[in-house]
């Protein structure tokens, strides 16, 4: 039993370790998704040692020494993401609906067929702005049965698992679909106007994944994450991002992205919501995101209920209150944190002013 707690042991502190370093190659970027797993499993690695090894021996405690290091480790990744931390965004406190906001950002995977179940998801929630990535034109000839309600709308049908509309109740202008980092790759840009007469600065984004089928490694993804960051970090307007970033929120990257952008995460302090993967409990973690700025505050976030995709839809509400409370709230970038976003962005060569910017040519 020794000798198999050992090699266990053994392989979870070389999972655990490796993510460190920064190297991007997909392999290693990938082992920052299953932190919670890893977790769980430290754990039962941990009371096994405690209960079926002899005490008395140094490398029985070894074993648990690395063992709870492994589990320290992990849980200062996720505790963030769980209630036992302090939230990052305060709770709505104004009732104000046309300070409101409701988007509903679903991955619906492309082979999928249950359109309807995603149209009952917008029926019974009836976002302002529903978000669609993965949607070809099948899809889109299915959600435009939309546009009595939503009558703004940007659309890219795409065959590649790239597809990505937008349906909006509230008006749009500006709208832009780019491609940031790869050609094949779109990401959608816009000014929303709340009915309070409020532009808020939107960013809908879906790079690819550091994975063996898709990029060799996280550079693409990390670079369209950086720039997008840099760019809204320059604007005073209210923003909001929100897509399937093929990432975990409490990766280097995605809080690179948040120290970079000073964008505020809603999830801190209230949960995982977990999107992905919606057909294995056991594997699950936080793919699909929505980030905003510091004149939000949070009604609801919610994980909605399966509909056919292996995503599952993230629903969330916004009041915008310009809260001056969460000032103090988010990461803050430092300078080594800027020189890792500068070499990330410099390997694609890619820029900020790549990033349209709905805002700038608005009329007040």
């Amino acid at each position: 039993m020794l000798i198999t707690c050992l090699i266990i042991t053994a392989i979870l502190t070389v999972l655990t370790i490796l993510p460190i370093f920064r190297h991007e190659v997909w392999w290693i970027r990938g082992l920052d998704f299953p932190r919670l797993q890893l977790l769980l499993i430290f754990l039962t690695v941990l009371l096994m040692e405690l209960l079926l090894l002899d005490l008395s021996l140094v490398q029985t405690w070894a074993l648990i020494a690395l063992s709870m290091l492994g589990i320290i480790y992990h849980a200062w990744w996720i505790v963030p993401y769980t209630r036992f931390f302090p939230v990052e965004v305060n709770a709505a406190r104004t009732f104000d609906h046309k300070k409101r906001i409701k988007i509903i950002t679903a991955n619906v995977l492309m082979p999928n067929r249950n359109a309807n179940g995603l149209m009952a998801l917008v029926r019974e929630y009836q976002p302002d702005i529903l978000v669609t990535l993965e949607s070809d034109m099948w899809w889109q000839k299915k959600l435009d049965i939309l546009e009595t309600d939503y009558p703004y709308a940007i659309k890219c049908p795409q065959n590649n698992l790239y597809g990505m509309h937008v349906y909006s109740k509230l008006p749009m202008m500006n709208c832009q679909t780019d491609y940031l980092v790869e050609p094949d790759k779109p990401s959608m840009h816009a000014l929303t106007i709340l009915p309070s007469g409020h532009k808020v600065r939107m960013h809908f984004l879906h790079p690819a994944p550091p994975s063996p089928t898709e990029n060799d490694e996280s550079s693409e993804r990390d670079s369209e994450l950086i720039i997008v960051a840099r760019s809204v970090a320059d604007t005073d307007t209210p923003v909001i991002v929100t897509g399937d970033l093929n990432d975990v929120a409490w990766s280097k990257t995605t809080r690179l992205f948040r120290k970079i952008s000073g964008l505020l995460d809603p999830r801190v302090g209230r949960g995982m919501f977990n999107t992905f993967h919606a057909k294995y409990w056991f594997l699950r973690w936080p793919l699909d995101h929505l980030f905003h700025s510091r004149h939000f505050t949070l009604n609801t976030i919610k994980r909605l209920r399966k509909f056919g995709s292996d995503h599952f839809a993230l629903y969330t509400e916004l009041a915008f209150t310009a809260d001056s409370e969460n000032e103090p709230n988010g990461l803050n970038a430092n300078t080594g944190d800027l020189s890792w976003a500068k070499s990330k962005t410099k390997k694609q060569n890619v820029d900020k002013s790549d990033v349209p910017q709905p805002d700038k040519h608005a009329v007040d």
